[in-house]
């Protein structure tokens, strides 16, 4: 009997541990899908006021200098774990950090912050695929959601048709949500003995550091932007909030739960994306709009479901 006790008592406290770490993932999903969020309002805010590319190379400089205080000791002391790791990180750098954000602010130079909202929002899919091909099972809440809340997208993306009509910075910000997906399914990958916010400041480091050359290039050719409210607000918000704060909870979500369904929370980003552009930018919504993000609402509810013994399974520290 006191066996039988204690395996009752152990399977009791990992089915608490897997909801733990289920709703501990969702909200860290969720604080980062909020913050990312006020990006796109940001980019589309500094499209006529700082180029691409210099805007992506200032943001990761805050960023280092928001996570240095925090990270620097512990980057030292694990020096030499980076060093064997260094191929990993790099492409995730590459990925994360200079390719993404600097095709986001592409995209914001010619198409809405609410239409880069909506394409970002297809992302789950992607991410999805990446573990399906990975041997990692589908459940059919997951495949329903997704099934659901992508077609709120794409109605979205199509102005209430199946059959969406792209803009330049649209092609854009398809090539930003797939570097965005391959860096969340590379995660899942990312060796456990390298601390989170080692890892943070590393990537942050290197992708700022592969973005220089474009950067002086750039200020070269184009020359610098004047450091007014209007420009280094935005920078500093994508810098301290959109990438050290979100980008560290959402690898510590996809940690806890894995990426595709952390990619579940990410349909919301559209629903926050159009209530910050309209209230910050004027971007106008309507009865379209309104009903697609009550799809993407419905497919994140489905999608998330509820914890399953095997949650346990993707906890990582």
């Amino acid at each position: 009997m006191a066996v039988l006790d204690r395996i009752r008592g152990s399977g009791t406290a990992g089915a608490r541990g897997a909801r733990w770490s289920l709703g501990a993932g969702l909200l860290l999903a969720l604080v980062a899908t909020v913050v990312w969020s006020g990006s796109f309002v940001a980019a589309r805010a500094l499209h006529d006021t700082v180029p691409p590319v210099q805007a992506a190379f200032w943001r990761w400089i805050v960023a280092v200098a928001a996570v240095a205080p925090f990270a620097a000791r512990e980057t030292w002391r694990q020096r030499a774990l980076i060093r064997r790791h260094l191929g990993f990180v790099t492409l995730a750098a590459l990925l994360g950090v200079t390719v993404y954000n600097t095709l986001v602010n592409q995209a914001g130079m010619s198409t809405s912050a609410g239409q880069m909202g909506m394409i970002m929002a297809a992302s789950p899919v992607v991410m999805a695929v990446y573990e399906r091909l990975g041997g990692r099972r589908l459940g059919w809440r997951r495949i329903a959601g997704m099934t659901v809340a992508c077609t709120g997208v794409l109605l979205l993306v199509g102005n209430g048709s199946l059959a969406p009509h792209f803009a330049p910075g649209d092609l854009w910000m398809f090539a930003a949500m797939l570097s965005f997906s391959s860096y969340s399914a590379l995660l899942r990958h990312r060796p456990a003995e390298i601390g989170q916010l080692a890892f943070l400041l590393t990537t942050f480091v290197l992708g700022a550091l592969m973005l220089a050359p474009a950067f002086a290039v750039g200020v070269a050719v184009q020359g610098g932007f004047e450091p007014t409210a209007g420009t280094v607000g935005p920078l500093l918000y994508v810098g301290v909030l959109s990438s050290a704060v979100a980008f560290f909870a959402w690898n510590r979500a996809v940690a806890l739960i894995g990426a595709s369904r952390t990619g579940i929370v990410y349909y919301l980003q559209p629903v926050c994306v159009a209530g910050l552009s309209f209230a910050l930018l004027g971007e106008s919504t309507g009865p379209v709009r309104i009903l697609c993000l009550v799809l993407i609402l419905g497919g994140v509810a489905l999608g998330a479901g509820r914890a399953r013994g095997r949650a346990a399974a993707n906890v990582r520290t």
